[in-house]
């Protein structure tokens, strides 16, 4: 397989998995943690490895290494794998994703971004989702009619604060993440919940038309639920780890065991709450876009922007949320094609780095 993203959550969990299976790893693609990089190609042995930084390439202990975004075009096209694994995070995931798709390759997708900017311009056909969320939908579906489909989110940092503080929170406050670590820019889309519209709309490209929604489940047990037309629902239990869906994205035929499985008699109780608009105030435009997922572009790329901007203290918390909000409100262009994709996103991107 080639592995985008290696040294990241997901790609660590990733190479657990690939051990376990006993699967090649072609491509090792990292950004600047060369330090682990270097622990992975040891114990992984990859023909070719990609760095985000030409000035690191001498650190890197391997013979055959490129560097920067192109470099990771060209090995997706030269590799003989038939996986890609797009771990990558941000916008920078989506050429690796058309690039693969392009090669006939299958695509096992953690970079949420591929599908909420260019989803209708990609076939999701030749996708494995490995967020949680989308495996347990899938995991639950059966040939009985849907009513709505249901994703849980942990509501993030920031989800038993005052809300009359949110404003003041600092970078260090977003990283709080009350049930696990992650990377810098997903602990801050969990406390602004864009992360988990970006996967409502991932849902939607991923399933089709329906109904879908998310509720807050505190412990993190529940990533998903079926509402079926017959009145019943269905929930998907596991503990939280990335490996149970990237296990079944490396090996459909999955039949081993990967977690324990969760004992509801030490957990005593769950807590489902709401997703609020005072607290979350991006929830507001959720139904609008849901109902224009083409216009996922723009609140990837006002998000990003806006994160930058509060990383830079440029805005506060609360201004992440109005960023994205305003520029929904003014970019209301559906792309027709994925050269349309590049041009909003640049758009926006240009638009929100001009505000003072």
């Amino acid at each position: 397989m080639v592995l985008l993203g290696s040294t990241g959550s997901i790609g660590v969990n990733t190479l657990e998995v690939a051990k376990k299976f006993n699967i090649d790893v072609e491509v090792l693609v990292c950004g600047k943690n060369i330090e682990l990089l270097n622990k992975q190609i040891l114990e992984h042995s990859p023909k070719v490895v990609v760095i985000a930084d030409a000035h690191d390439i001498h650190k890197v202990n391997h013979s055959n290494v490129f560097s920067g975004s192109d470099a990771i075009l060209k090995v997706i096209e030269d590799s003989s794998s038939e996986l890609v694994v797009n771990a990558l995070v941000g916008f920078l995931g989506l050429r690796p994703t058309l690039t693969a798709l392009g090669c006939g390759k299958k695509i096992a997708l953690a970079n949420k971004e591929s599908l909420v900017a260019c989803g209708d311009f990609i076939d999701v056909s030749r996708i494995q989702p490995i967020d949680s969320e989308h495996f347990g939908l899938w995991y639950l579906m059966q040939d009985r009619p849907v009513e709505k489909m249901i994703i849980t989110a942990s509501g993030g940092a920031f989800r038993d604060w005052d809300i009359n503080k949110l404003q003041n929170a600092t970078l260090a406050d977003t990283q709080k993440h009350p049930n696990w670590s992650m990377g810098q820019k997903i602990t801050i889309d969990s406390a602004t919940m864009v992360n988990k519209m970006f996967e409502l709309l991932e849902a939607r490209w991923l399933f089709g038309k329906g109904e879908y929604d998310a509720i807050i489940e505190t412990k993190s047990l529940i990533h998903a639920l079926i509402d079926f037309k017959d009145g019943s629902t269905t929930a998907h239990f596991a503990h939280a780890s990335m490996q149970l869906p990237i296990a079944y994205a490396l090996d459909e035929k999955m039949n081993e065991n990967i977690l324990g499985h969760v004992d509801l008699l030490k957990v005593g109780s769950l807590e489902f709450r709401e997703i609020t608009t005072d607290r979350y105030p991006v929830w507001q435009i959720r139904e609008e876009l849901l109902k224009n997922p083409s216009r996922g572009v723009v609140v990837n790329a006002a998000n990003e922007a806006a994160i930058q901007k509060f990383i830079n203290k440029e805005i506060g918390f609360m201004d992440i949320s109005k960023t994205i909000i305003e520029a929904f409100e003014k970019f209301t262009e559906m792309p027709k094609n994925v050269d349309d994709v590049f041009d909003i996103d640049a758009q926006v991107r240009r638009e929100i780095g001009k505000r003072k």
